[in-house]
């Protein structure tokens, strides 16, 4: 299947913004494809070559595709770079620099998705000496054998900036439409293996059926249920009726697998930090029995018994090197609160059968190996679970999680099975789109970040301007990010990638036409740079929307 073919498709899904169309965009093409071609098309769809969860990454930096592209078109890379800085984007740069392309390849075969896909793949391969080379000689080998459209998206691929406006959601309605297969069962399964390329390829081999039969395996992670903001304790106990109620912790949450004699331990963005948490995976090894399973729980940091801020977490699970200094410079303390997998998938059972049987397993005579603090809530012990709220609060926790404990692990959705009940105001999760440069003593700073959310398409949209809770230190971090991701600058003003995302706390939503959701919101502060989440954990519209509707 030529490469070409997929890249009408990527200039068809680019040119609608409407949901619809890029669906039946997909469908129409997945219907044409063979079991060896879908399975790779499902992840180059969403700009990639690897399932969202996995550690292996193409790793190929801007400056190095611009050195590529000045080859493959006979000019120099300061060339390209203009260009880029002129059309505000690699791919159109390479549209315009094609045009005046003074190479010619001779006998070029035309380019095929198993070629392309196998040649991205072999980039995360590659390392140790002249591997700089080698990585320059695999990208100008495609580049070299495109036509200005193939190479607008590969070298987009290869920088993961797609920009075709298609998230998980289009894609997988797409596999539901192109087999005739329900989208909920389409739905399960992608949340089930976070992998487009098994989807697809079991949607087209096995149908439905296939689909069903797919299911939690430990060391692949799942995405995590997530949760929303509670209504107050006595309006929301009596709708639930009985509710698993526990201390909500200021860290990072987590999900560990084994498999075998192998643990793994993946954040909820389901990144692979087994490597930089030695002892966590010893507490698991020593206190959990040697069974295969995959247990939810959430890591924070802390020091003389009480638990440090957010950041200091953070900082402590990125380490690459020093990590035994950082052992013991920055202790750690788990509280364990679900189970998904013990032997067998355990998803489908109620919350409550799941806690016991964790309970039953876990040894907690280790004083970093803890479960959650709970209580079983019911409308006869509301006192107790605003006793619970007080005292976690109290501890220096953030509050407390409210869940439906008849229900099963629903992942990756949001909604009052889980819910959580905090003392600060609500965040959003949003990204930096742009920015302002401050003036005077701050001139050097970007001041003010333009922020948004993500819409049903996956594209981002201006919600609002945040400029208060950053000191000087995150400011200079904060600017060299911006610098670093820099698309144009004109005056005061800079747009930048979408990639840094900022928690912003807020007082309340407002209509407001000044910004493309129609929305804005009152007195924005930034609470933290939420380095553990990327573009796909941005917080949406809807859930702005849903928000204002609640106010």
């Amino acid at each position: 299947m030529k490469y070409q073919e997929l890249v009408d498709v990527y200039s068809a899904l680019e040119a609608t913004t409407k949901r619809l169309e890029k669906t039946d965009i997909i469908a129409d093409y997945l219907k044409k494809l063979d079991a060896e071609t879908i399975g790779k098309v499902g992840l180059l769809l969403r700009g990639g070559v690897f399932p969202a969860w996995s550690s292996e990454e193409i790793g190929i930096g801007a400056k190095l595709v611009e050195r590529a592209v000045a080859e493959a078109v006979g000019t120099t890379q300061a060339n390209v770079e203009d260009a880029v800085r002129d059309e505000g984007d690699i791919g159109l740069a390479c549209i315009k620099l094609y045009a005046k392309k003074s190479q010619t390849t001779f006998f070029s075969q035309p380019l095929t998705i198993n070629f392309v896909f196998n040649s991205l793949q072999k980039l995360s391969k590659i390392s140790g000496s002249r591997s700089t080379n080698r990585k320059i000689s695999i990208i100008l080998e495609l580049l070299s054998q495109a036509s200005a459209t193939e190479a607008k998206y590969l070298t987009r691929t290869i920088t993961e900036e797609l920009r075709i406006g298609v998230g998980d959601g289009i894609v997988r309605d797409a596999i539901a439409q192109a087999f005739d297969i329900d989208n909920k069962v389409v739905e399960r399964a992608q949340m089930l293996t976070n992998d487009f390329s098994v989807v697809a390829t079991t949607a087209l081999l096995e149908g439905a059926s296939g689909l069903a039969r797919l299911n939690l395996t430990p060391g692949t992670p799942v995405k995590p249920m997530l949760a929303q903001l509670s209504p107050p304790i006595a309006e929301i106990i009596p709708e639930i009726g009985t509710a698993i109620c526990e201390t909500k912790y200021d860290g990072i949450r987590l999900q560990v697998h084994r498999n075998g004699s192998e643990i793994k331990i993946f954040t909820r963005r389901l990144e692979n930090i087994t490597n930089a948490l030695p002892e966590i995976v010893e507490l698991f090894d020593e206190n959990l029995p040697h069974e295969d399973y995959i247990v939810e729980g959430e890591v924070i940091a802390t020091r003389d018994g009480k638990p440090l801020p957010f950041q200091n977490i953070l900082h402590r699970v990125r380490r690459k090197y020093n990590v035994e200094e950082a052992m013991e410079n920055v202790p750690l303390k788990l509280y364990l609160f679900d189970l998904l997998y013990y032997k067998e998938p355990m998803i489908d059972e109620p919350l409550m059968i799941r806690r016991k049987t964790l309970e039953e397993i876990v040894d907690t005579s280790d004083d970093a190996m803890n479960l959650s603090t709970m209580i079983v809530g019911t409308p006869d012990n509301i006192d107790e679970i605003e006793e619970l709220f007080n005292s976690s609060i109290a501890a220096h926790h953030e509050g407390i999680m409210i869940k439906n404990a008849s229900e099963p692990y629903i992942p990756g959705i949001r909604g009052k099975k889980m819910l959580k009940y905090k003392a600060e105001p609500e965040t959003l999760d949003m990204i930096v789109v742009g920015g302002t440069y401050g003036i005077g003593k701050r001139g050097d700073f970007v001041g003010s970040y333009l922020v948004a959310l993500r819409d049903d398409n996956d594209e981002f949209k201006t919600v609002a301007y945040a400029a208060t809770g950053l000191d000087d230190a995150t400011l200079e971090y904060l600017t060299g990010k911006m610098k670093e991701l820099e698309i144009s600058t004109k005056g005061r003003e800079i747009v930048v990638e979408p990639k840094i995302v900022l928690e912003i706390a807020f007082s309340e939503i407002v209509e407001s036409p000044e910004y493309e959701t129609g929305y804005s919101i009152r007195f924005p502060v930034v609470k933290n740079i939420r380095k553990d989440k990327g573009p796909g954990d941005v917080d949406t519209v809807e859930r702005l929307l849903s928000m204002y509707d609640a106010q």
